[in-house]
């Protein structure tokens, strides 16, 4: 019986640990500039595959990074000379059930397949702003206001 408690007390501290680890690197995340963010890879499947996340801005780039992991590694890069934001769209489907309460949603590109992204409207907001305040191509000509990536086709 000894073992079988040792077993247990041992999965128990571990659990408790993952989710200290987790809970402190949301923390950091989110303290440093971070907006809570889903994304979802796969649009095959209607409303299925939402992955939970936190986003951090980092120059031209947004890591997006998954909220129940422990490892402080990027999941997914998206760069703001590639990155193109369509329309917005409200939650349908069982998607209020598991995005957070205020999401708006929004079908992207950024030079690969379409992917969705599932936000606040202010951090909507704040992503557009983003986007639209990169820096002129260098070497273009004087009337010339395209940026490397853009995309201007719809979504």
């Amino acid at each position: 019986m000894q073992l079988a408690e040792t077993i247990g007390l041992v999965l128990l501290v571990a659990v408790v640990l993952a989710i200290v680890v987790i809970a402190v690197r949301r923390s950091l995340l989110n303290r440093s500039g971070g907006i809570d963010v889903c994304w979802r890879p796969d649009l095959s499947v209607a409303g299925r595959g939402w992955i939970l996340g936190q986003g951090r801005y980092s120059g031209g780039e947004l890591d997006l990074y998954r909220s129940f992991s422990p490892l402080p590694v990027v999941s997914r890069t998206l760069r703001r000379g590639t990155l193109a934001v369509g329309q917005s769209r409200a939650p349908e489907g069982a998607e209020p059930d598991l995005l957070p309460m205020d999401a708006v949603i929004v079908r992207c590109t950024d030079g690969g397949p379409p992917f969705e992204l599932a936000m606040s409207s202010d951090a909507l907001t704040g992503l557009r702003s983003w986007i639209e305040s990169r820096p002129p191509r260098t070497g273009a000509h004087p009337g010339d206001r395209t940026y490397p990536g853009d995309a201007s086709a719809d979504i």
